[in-house]
């Protein structure tokens, strides 16, 4: 994408131009269609079929790309204001749009899993504060059933909660319009390696009983960097020619941004790495524990894949096929939906299989994706409308008293589902 710098004397149309980027909105739409499909594969027993069964267990991809897109999302606003030498934006306006996002339609899918579903039928009032509180990952085992995909949300949280004081740490707090970039690499370097340092102590046998340690945050702190990572590089790269000049431009800020602009290469390697990441060198495909040499295979070969496939998205040509393609409309629609159909399909799954009277791992794994997915659709549509709009309209609450400059400073978010 031909990147326009964001000043004083843009319009609101020109300003949206530039920060709006649709096609994310599909590439959020993929990735809930790609957990969908996998828990539906595993429900039908297709992870246990030769040729194509792990590649099928392997389309947990799909949290990688909310985890990059989380990334990204969340961070180009700091960016982009740091640059500018502004103060960053508030950090109670940001957490309080952040429980906007993601409690609403949460709370619903939960009480629906606990109430619909035989299997949580015993649960404890205990049970019910952890999982509307979305702790369950620090203080049990398992989640409960309609729910076992939440653990991601329940890290996205603890991701959410960390991130000010992260961009505090990994950006100058000069005015002189620099991004600090050494701090910010520190930064960034620092969460792969606590990443790596987690992931050896949890396959080393020293997780807690009664909890999912291998679930917390520190174990996808890299996905989450690559994010941050392309975020900066995109306000680095669409600053430097007004601000600091192309010479200014870092050469990796520029390197990622000529990849993002050839599509065709960006999928093709990820489609690669998705294929070794298909083999045993990124663990089995059923519930096995990995090795430590599997889950770091796993997780770095998701955060490249996750990023390669978002870069498009971001800096394309929007003239561009790739980029009308991924822009069409019911596309970016799905993408608004996807926050739903990520939180309820698996309760939908469940009163699926009992509903066609399916037996569990023995087959029928299309018929159970399809229908599943029909019903998602359906019923995220109707949380869409009734409950996640009416949610956004509170989430002005907390907002410092507008400005002229912060205005035209400030990115409009690339999509409503961030």
């Amino acid at each position: 994408m031909t990147a326009t710098p964001v000043t004083d004397t843009m319009t609101v149309k020109d300003r949206r131009s530039v920060t709006a980027l649709p096609a994310l909105d599909t590439m959020r739409a993929i990735a809930a269609i790609a957990v969908l499909a996998t828990h539906a594969s595993f429900w039908g027993g297709a992870y246990a079929r030769p040729h194509y069964g792990t590649a099928l267990s392997r389309l947990d991809i799909g949290v990688a790309v909310f985890f990059v897109l989380s990334g990204f999302l969340l961070t180009r606003p700091w960016f982009t204001r740091h640059d500018h030498g502004y103060p960053a934006p508030s950090t109670r306006t940001y957490l309080w749009r952040r429980v906007l996002r993601v409690m609403p339609v949460y709370l619903i899918a939960a009480v629906a899993a606990l109430v619909l579903l035989p299997g949580n039928n015993d649960a404890s009032p205990a049970t019910w504060l952890k999982t509307l509180t979305l702790t369950n990952i620090y203080f049990d085992g398992r989640l409960p059933d309609g729910l076992t995909q939440m653990w991601s949300l329940g890290t996205e949280a603890a991701f959410y909660l960390v991130l000010p004081l992260l961009l505090w740490l990994a950006l100058s707090r000069r005015r002189d319009h620099g991004h600090g970039p050494s701090r910010l690499s520190v930064v960034l370097a620092a969460m792969v390696l606590v990443n790596v340092a987690w992931l050896a102590m949890v396959s080393s046998g020293l997780e807690l009983d009664g909890t999912m340690m291998s679930l917390w945050l520190p174990s996808y702190l890299t996905w989450f960097a690559v994010g941050m990572l392309i975020a900066a590089c995109a306000v680095r790269t669409s600053d430097a020619p007004d601000t600091r000049g192309a010479a200014a431009t870092s050469w990796l800020a520029e390197a990622v941004r000529r990849m993002g602009q050839a599509p065709g290469a960006c999928w093709t390697a990820g489609l690669a790495l998705f294929a070794i990441a298909s083999t045993p060198i990124a663990g089995p495909a059923l519930l096995i524990p990995p090795t430590l040499g599997e889950a770091l295979g796993k997780n770095l070969l998701y955060a490249a894949i996750a990023g390669l496939l978002i870069l498009p998205g971001v800096y394309a040509d929007p003239r561009g096929r790739y980029a009308r393609a991924m822009s069409w409309r019911p596309f970016r629609h799905l993408g608004h939906l996807s926050y739903g159909i990520f939180c309820v399909h698996l309760v939908i799954l469940e009163l699926v299989w009992r509903w066609r009277d399916m037996e569990l791992f023995h087959g029928r794994t299309l018929e159970l994706f399809t229908i599943t997915l029909a019903m998602s659709v359906v019923v995220s549509e109707i949380l869409y409308r009734l409950v996640e709009l009416p949610s956004m309209r509170w989430k002005s609450l907390f907002d410092r008293p507008p400005s002229s400059v912060s205005a035209t400073i400030t990115p409009r978010p690339a999509n409503t589902s961030s």
